[in-house]
């Protein structure tokens, strides 16, 4: 790679254009050249080569690396995307500083074919806990990218903070957004923000999924609208890392309201088919309310062209097959939901829950899932 090398795209997709632009701009900030765009491949260049017949599997590339060229072939924009994050873990490691040597540098000649082997590669953030910045929230969807996950759960609301703009019930973020665990200050996003972060993501082949918990989980919104609740009481906000003592008011119509309402401006800020409803933990909840809950959620959900995700213990309700449930503690309702037709998400907190202490002399973290090591959740095995 010196300051002759030029970037080729051959494809007439827009998309694939836009990878193999950001690619070289890139290349341009760490090395300081100036890296000229052409229109045929020749010598002494990265080509991006993008023809759905080349039988590469979606999502995949194949990279071949020679003294003459690096090329890429892909079936998809995404594949070619992949292809940029292996190029950039085989630069030497200087070239990802904050001050990158800006010199010559070479890869080193080999063969690459490379695929996914699951289509939905996620990670969840805890921004209602603990919130982070739209830029810290982008430096994260980064690291995503580069490792080719593909999802982003973006967990918004808790009994800690409500963490996303509510048009029509403003006192959400207003009051509910104010503190975070530990009584520090919180914060939230601006539906424009929130916009931002969706394309930001988008542009790095990341999906976002958001997250509102219900019917449990929900203190902050009872501390901002009391009337949410079945007694209807004023609420402190609440700093600490208990759950399962809130609950939104079953018998109240005006729930319902609420949620649609929550519902209906997530879906239009939200391109992507999904929205996570949260239903976990809500030992407040009576059974047959949690299932009337989850019901109705599913329905309003339906009805604006949404899937719903929800945590496994959404399989006590009759669940239809667009319906997704994400295991992470109880295998029997896991089993119950694909019993019903309904996708799996596996999120074993035992295995990839990565806030858990490493091991008995970690001095941060938790341990209610156990000690999970970066070595024990990199080799998970899903499959097994």
């Amino acid at each position: 790679m010196n300051n002759q090398t030029t970037i080729v795209c051959v494809s007439e997709d827009s998309a694939a254009h836009q990878v193999v632009s950001r690619f070289g701009q890139l290349l341009e900030k760490i090395t300081g050249f100036s890296i000229a765009q052409q229109p045929e491949a020749a010598d002494n260049a990265i080509v991006f080569s993008l023809d759905a017949k080349t039988g590469v599997p979606d999502e995949g590339y194949h990279l071949v690396i020679n003294e003459q060229q690096v090329k890429i072939t892909a079936s998809s924009a995404a594949g070619l995307y992949y292809a940029t994050q292996t190029l950039r873990q085989l630069w030497p490691e200087e070239f990802d500083s904050e001050n990158p040597p800006r010199q010559n540098f070479r890869w080193q000649a080999l063969e690459i074919h490379d695929a996914p082997r699951y289509r939905w590669r996620g990670a969840m953030l805890d921004v209602a806990r603990h919130f982070f910045t739209i830029d810290e929230v982008k430096r994260y969807i980064d690291y995503l990218a580069f490792y080719k996950m593909n999802v982003l759960h973006l967990h918004l609301s808790d009994d800690q903070g409500w963490r996303i703009e509510m048009k029509k019930w403003p006192r959400l973020t207003a009051f509910g957004a104010q503190q975070e665990v530990g009584g520090t200050t919180g914060g939230f996003y601006t539906q424009e923000q929130y916009l931002e972060l969706v394309q930001y993501a988008a542009d790095r082949f990341v999906l976002v999924v958001p997250e509102i918990d219900l019917p449990g989980h929900t203190h902050a919104a009872m501390a901002s609208y009391p009337e949410l609740s079945c007694d209807g009481r004023s609420r402190k906000l609440y700093t600490g890392i208990d759950v399962g003592f809130s609950s939104l008011c079953y018998q109240k119509e005006s729930t319902f309201a609420f949620i649609a309402d929550v519902v209906d401006e997530l879906a239009a800020m939200t391109p992507g088919p999904f929205l996570h409803i949260g239903g976990d933990e809500a030992l407040s909840t009576p059974r047959e309310e949690y299932v009337g809950f989850i019901t109705r959620i599913q329905q309003i959900v339906r009805a604006r062209g949404k899937r719903m995700i929800g945590w496994e213990e959404i399989a006590q309700a009759r669940l239809d097959s667009t319906s997704v449930a994400q295991y992470w503690s109880n295998p029997q309702h896991a089993k119950d939901a694909a019993a019903q037709g309904a996708k799996i998400i596996l999120s074993p907190a035992s295995l990839i829950y990565l806030d858990m202490k490493y091991d008995s002399t970690s001095a941060y973290g938790l341990n209610w899932a156990g000690f999970t090591s970066v070595e024990k959740s990199y080799r998970w095995e899903p499959d097994t």
